[in-house]
């Protein structure tokens, strides 16, 4: 229609794609915008198109193609409005751009993420955009860096602050080693109810519009926070790039050294957005290939300023899962900690079916199995997918609730799997292998190839019938299965186990990255 106002063009394509969208027919929804942006010259006009049918896309648990559109577009229009001193408003449409390009349903919901498939394209509009730039530099270095400074003094141990917002699960290790190391006085906190970091991590749109506007009352409130905390630590080793890591760099560190830990969930996230990281002296990495999907996916970590990369292993006290199996384990697979999508206990169920072709002897126990009741449109699909699997397989698969004693619950596993699209490390697998089950490890679709370069090529599988031809020569006879299983526990512990990765961690902490 020629000469149609914009305002109805866009309201007409909006109400016709949403249709098309909530009959299944995504294509078709996507031509009808496509043609609509081809008249819209506003700027404003096209990321309400867009982002208004990817929210409605995103709703219904599918991944929009076009996602990344929309948040270029938004990203545009928050552009415009801080050229003209719009603080609110570029606050308000870059917050909405981070919403959509990091939905759960894009990265978590689903077997693939556009961001591990292509982390530079994904996050290209990052890079050019106005107001990330503003964000990433709007803090500025401490005029004296702390990573040039020695820490401590030699009458008193280093001062080391452990610091974490709800989740300590990947630091007992560490916190047990530093709390009675001689050469540390170690503090730990946790944050899990302080206003300003609950309120920042539900709706991070005010600190943004104080960042841009150059107000500072953000900014004192994380200051009174962290201050305390930071004038008595000489190194700060804050667990999760998450909200927390985002909030402690409003607040000059001054002479104190920062390291921050990002596992993998972090890096498709808004939170690593939204950080000055020239107030961030390391950040460490649990794997190689997670390390080079940030460096990919996060613009500041490949600017001038940008903090030192480090890969270190988790920390496992791999020895305590060294424990004697019964011969009926032979048969067992598990899979551990399956409670969400990302760990694909479906593949496993798979592997199970192709294992039951040859002998129906083997069965499959998911440990800390159950899927998280999250309402997700597309979790809730899935696991309705799985029930049906459970409920054909009836006895051959058992699913483990919660559980403190995954060693004992290891004993009874003589094959443990790494079912998922997407892992750092994964700290489940290596503990399976320590306790002396066969590891097979799948080609992780969002890392293809990592896997490989993390473990022997052998333990890496490429589908469920590869892996069930892995198993089946590995379990072949008693004699077999103890054989491989004795090989595999030696080569983790030797490798991983916490007395030959704890000097990297203390090298790391108390000579701040030297």
């Amino acid at each position: 229609m020629p000469g149609a106002p914009e305002a109805r063009r866009q309201g007409w394509a909006r109400a016709a794609a949403i249709r098309l969208l909530e009959q299944g027919r995504n294509d078709e929804a996507d031509e009808v915008v496509g043609a609509a942006l081809g008249r819209i010259q506003s700027p404003q006009g096209t990321a309400e198109l867009l982002s208004e049918v990817v929210d409605r896309g995103l709703s219904h648990g599918r991944q929009p193609a076009l996602a990344t559109q929309a948040v270029a577009a938004l990203l545009t229009v928050a552009d415009e409005h801080l050229a003209q001193q719009r603080h609110s408003e570029a606050a308000a449409a870059f917050e909405r751009a981070m919403r959509i390009a990091f939905h759960r349903v894009l990265h978590f919901d689903h077997p693939r993420s556009p961001l591990a498939d292509d982390p530079v394209g994904f996050t290209a509009p990052l890079r050019d955009s106005l107001v990330a730039r503003a964000l990433r530099t709007a803090r500025g270095r401490p005029l004296a860096a702390a990573a040039d400074r020695p820490v401590g003094e030699p009458s008193r141990p280093t001062r080391l602050l452990i610091i974490t917002r709800k989740n300590a699960d990947f630091l007992a290790e560490i916190r047990e080693h530093f709390e009675k190391h001689p050469d540390f006085e170690t503090l730990f906190v946790d944050l899990p109810e302080a206003k300003v970091l609950t309120q920042f991590s539900k709706d991070p749109a005010a600190a943004i519009e104080q960042l841009l506007s150059g107000r500072t009352r953000f900014a004192e409130r994380a200051e009174r926070l962290l201050r305390p905390h930071l004038d008595w630590a000489d190194v700060v080793f804050v667990e999760w790039c998450t909200s927390l890591a985002a909030l402690m760099t409003f607040v000059d560190p001054r002479d104190t050294h920062v390291v921050v830990r990002l596992h993998s969930y972090e890096a498709f996230t808004q939170w690593p957005h939204l950080m000055d990281f020239n107030r961030v002296d390391e950040v460490v990495f649990v794997s190689d290939h997670l390390r080079d999907l940030a460096a990919a996916a996060i613009p500041a970590l490949r600017e001038p300023g940008a903090p030192r990369l480090r890969v270190l292993p988790l920390a496992m006290e791999l020895q305590r899962f060294r424990r004697p199996k019964p011969d009926s384990a032979r048969f067992i697979l598990g899979v551990v900690g399956a409670s969400k999508v990302v760990k694909d206990p479906l593949w496993a169920i798979d592997v199970l079916r192709e294992l039951r072709r040859h002998d129906e002897r083997y069965r499959l126990q998911l440990i800390r199995g159950k899927l998280q009741d999250d309402k997700s449109p597309a979790t809730q699909e899935y696991a309705d997918r799985l029930a049906v699997e459970l409920r054909e397989l009836g006895s051959a698969v058992e699913v483990l609730g919660h559980t403190d004693d995954v060693p004992a619950a290891l004993e009874q596993v003589g094959v443990v799997l790494s079912s998922s699209v997407r892992e750092s490390f994964h700290i489940g697998l290596v503990e399976g292998a320590a306790s002396g089950a066969v590891p097979v490890v799948r080609n992780w679709p969002y890392f293809p190839g990592a896997a490989r370069s993390l473990f022997p090529p052998e333990w890496v599988v490429d589908s469920p019938q590869d892996a069930a031809m892995r198993i089946l020569e590995a379990t072949a006879s008693q004699e077999k299965w103890q054989q491989v299983g004795r090989e595999t526990s030696d080569y983790v512990i030797d490798r991983w186990d916490w007395p030959i990765v704890r000097g990297s961690y203390e090298r790391l902490l108390r000579a701040c990255g030297a």
